[in-house]
Formats: structure tokens, sequence, C-alpha cells
């Protein structure tokens, strides 16, 4: 019987859903991705709960044209505001980056501490709040929403150099660390390329990116699911929305080395 090819849908408001891209990537190198950035769209994270819904319904209305083994919600926002409504409407397996990354922030932590950094939207939704507390109900979680973090990692202000970034990460952590945390969650896919300025103002404190807990889901899922290699050639593509071009070099920032796929414009509303 010929083996049929198999994508692995994943789908972001941009081109932060990369880094969950690169982590599956690293930790499934043969699955077949298709990835969708709704750059006309960018950012969801100010966004109202009904645009929201109907822009990711649209992402995944389209993703779903091809012979999908599963969807991926790459970004913090859509899942935590969308994901029951996707699950209500599309039989395939789903998978989203707030629980796993909830999970192990309730496992990991040793003083019950969790802070959480996101965008308006997903701490707004207290999505992470209801999911820590099905893993550790005596969790105390505190949510700092990070407005200005999406649009400085998307024009390259990221480094542990930058002025501009230390001044904002600084004010944003310093609740954080008075409230003595000792776990925080990056929950908005575009935060693991900050990871090394975070890390170096709380050296202490365990860093959970929702990027990587969900890859390390999604394999679990896929196995446990009998569905992991099925289809699978390691072949990648990419749409997006909105300016192809302008995609293809900014995300080269977020994967680390090379796409490994084409990148093309689709109208999708």
């Amino acid at each position: 019987m010929e083996n049929t090819k198999r994508y692995i849908g994943v789908f972001d408001s941009g081109i932060g859903g990369l880094t969950v891209v690169k982590s599956i990537v690293e930790t499934m190198p043969d699955e077949n991705i298709l990835y969708f950035g709704d750059t006309a769209h960018v950012p969801y994270g100010t966004r109202s709960r009904e645009q929201i819904t109907e822009y990711v319904l649209n992402d995944v209305r389209f993703l779903s044209r091809f012979d999908l083994k599963a969807i991926v919600i790459a970004c913090n926002t859509a899942d935590a505001i969308a994901k029951d409504k996707v699950k209500e409407l599309y039989p395939m397996p789903v998978f989203g980056v707030v629980d796993p990354a909830s999970r192990k922030a309730a496992d990991s932590t040793k003083n019950g501490k969790i802070g959480v950094i996101a965008t308006n939207a997903t701490v707004n939704s207290r999505a992470y709040n209801k999911e820590i507390a099905k893993y550790n109900a005596d969790a105390e979680v505190l949510s700092v929403a990070c407005p200005l973090l999406v649009p400085l990692v998307e024009n390259g202000r990221f480094r542990k150099d930058d002025i501009v970034i230390n001044t904002v990460l600084h004010e944003y952590l310093a609740p954080l660390r008075e409230a003595g945390v000792d776990t925080l969650v990056l929950g908005c896919t575009h935060y693991p390329l900050l990871y090394d300025v975070i890390s170096s103002m709380m050296p202490d404190v365990n860093i959970i990116s929702s990027s990587v807990a969900a890859a390390e889901a999604l394999r679990n899922g896929l196995e446990e699911l009998g569905i992991f290699g099925e289809g699978a050639c390691g072949e990648r593509k990419y749409y997006v929305s909105d300016n192809a071009e302008y995609f293809e070099k900014t995300a080269l920032v977020f994967m680390g080395d090379n796409l490994g796929g084409s990148v093309s414009h689709v109208e999708i509303d």
C-alpha cells in the first residue's frame, strides 16, 4: 500500500509559531509540516475574542484543504481563546501550547509560585491559571501582560545587549521577581527568542518554553494515536496571508538556519 503523504498543520497569527515548528523539526525531523502564518492580521493578542475566533477558524479552514494528521495551534492567544471551537468543528487531533506548558510548569515548581508572561488576550482569558490549576491546585499563578514584546521581537530587539528590550523586560518582570516565582512560563511563541535575556535577569528561575512543551506533547500524542511517522518524508511548506518575502527574511531568525521549504502567499478571507 502506498505511504500517502500526510501533514501536521501548524498555524499562528504571524511568525512566532515558527519557534514551535523549530521544536517539532528538532524532535520529529521526518514529519511533514504545513505552516500558515496569518500575517495580514497579526497580532491576535490585542483583538477581541470574537475576532480571534473568526481568524482562527479561517486559518484552520485553509489548512484543512490538505491531508492533515493533526493540527497544532502554535499561538497562545489562539489556543486560549478558540481551541475548543476548533475541536468542536474539526475531526482531526488538535494540539495547543497552553496545556503542555501548564503541565510542565505545575510539575516543575518547588515553591508553588508560577509566573506567566503573555499577550493581553492570553492573560485576560486566564487560560494558564485554569490549566495549571488542573495539575497543581495549590499553585499560585501570577500573569503579566507584555504587549510590547511581540513587536520588539519581530523588529529584531531580542538580544542580551539591546538596551530597549532589557528596559522593557526589566519592567515586565519586576512583579514576578518581587513575588518570588521559581518557575516562569513563556506564554507566547515569540518569547523563546528572549530566553537568554530573561534567564540573565532571573538566573534562579526555571523557564518553560510553551513552544518546546508543545512539540514534546505533539510527539507523545501522535505516538499514542499510532500516527507518528505516518506518511512522513520531512517535507515543509509555508503559507502566509501577506508579504511572503518579508516572512521568509524574518523567519530565518526564528528557525535558526533555514526554513527547509517554500513560502507562498495565499488569500484566505
